[in-house]
């Protein structure tokens, strides 16, 4: 268990910020302010499927690869909890890249996290170069593209190149992961669940043991995010668990499982 984080506002956020032209970064909370992120102001923010992402990896892993991790709360909420943990974050938005080192760095975590500039759907050659070695972390992590382009809406270009992708760059995503990961690892996605269909296909392919985690946002209504979980090398059938709602009534409040996962004090246990 990591101590609380030094607020991301030394001088190794500085030195990044300073290689981020006309750039507005908030800093954010996560998990009871155990952790600080610093993240564009505008484009793709990391939220609540960022966390429950970095808390739905098994206490086994001692390996973890974050494909596309942004500014990396995925990655680092997984390494809070678990301090047997170490994990490269691959992230290749050149104005992201620095921010994500320094949040590595600002929370304490560089001697556990490093940050990789590569393409995920780059040739394995080229990931290989980059410093990605095959089959070789016990877990790989993803929160990839959501829309197909042309589709939904997006604020800004930041946040149009990290939500949007042609419809093959899915099955990339999950290709890369299934090169990465170790024998018996685990391979997490956390998606939109319209494209379950999509996603299942590209998972049954290469991995057994395949789980899927429906998340609601309230009683009585469809699923909106799904967890998918995979093992590489294993020949166990599929499981569809429950639905599991996240809020309280008709309000905002969280239920008490999500709310200690929120705020740092569980993981998900799925």
């Amino acid at each position: 268990m990591i101590g609380r984080p030094r607020p991301a506002v030394g001088l190794s956020l500085d030195h990044a910020m300073a290689n981020v032209k006309q750039q507005s970064v908030t800093q954010d909370a996560f998990l009871g302010s155990r952790l600080t992120i610093a993240q564009p102001a505008t484009g793709f923010r990391a939220g609540l499927d960022s966390v429950l992402l970095g808390a739905a990896v098994g206490m086994g892993a001692t390996t973890l690869l974050d494909l596309g991790a942004g500014a990396g709360t995925a990655g680092l909420v997984a390494l809070a909890d678990r301090p047997g943990l170490t994990a490269d974050l691959v992230e290749n938005d050149p104005a992201t890249l620095p921010i994500l080192r320094a949040n590595i760095e600002s929370n304490g975590l560089a001697g556990r996290a490093r940050a990789i500039e590569c393409d995920i759907t780059a040739p394995g050659r080229t990931r290989a170069a980059a410093g990605l070695a095959a089959d070789a972390y016990g877990a790989v992590i993803a929160n990839p593209p959501f829309f197909h382009q042309g589709e939904g809406s997006a604020p800004s270009t930041a946040r149009a190149a990290a939500r949007h992708a042609p419809a093959d760059t899915l099955d990339l995503w999950v290709k890369t992961a299934a090169t990465h990961a170790a024998p018996d690892g685990e391979i997490i996605f956390v998606h939109v669940a319209e494209r379950l269909s999509a996603l299942l296909t590209a998972f049954e392919t290469r991995f057994g043991n395949v789980t899927i985690l429906p998340l609601v946002p309230r009683d009585g209504e469809a699923a909106h995010r799904i967890l998918i979980r995979g093992i590489k090398g294993s020949r166990a059938p599929l499981t569809l668990l429950a639905s599991r709602v996240l809020h309280m009534g008709s309000g905002r409040t969280f239920r008490p499982e999500f709310e200690s996962i929120f705020r740092g004090t569980d993981r998900l246990h799925w």
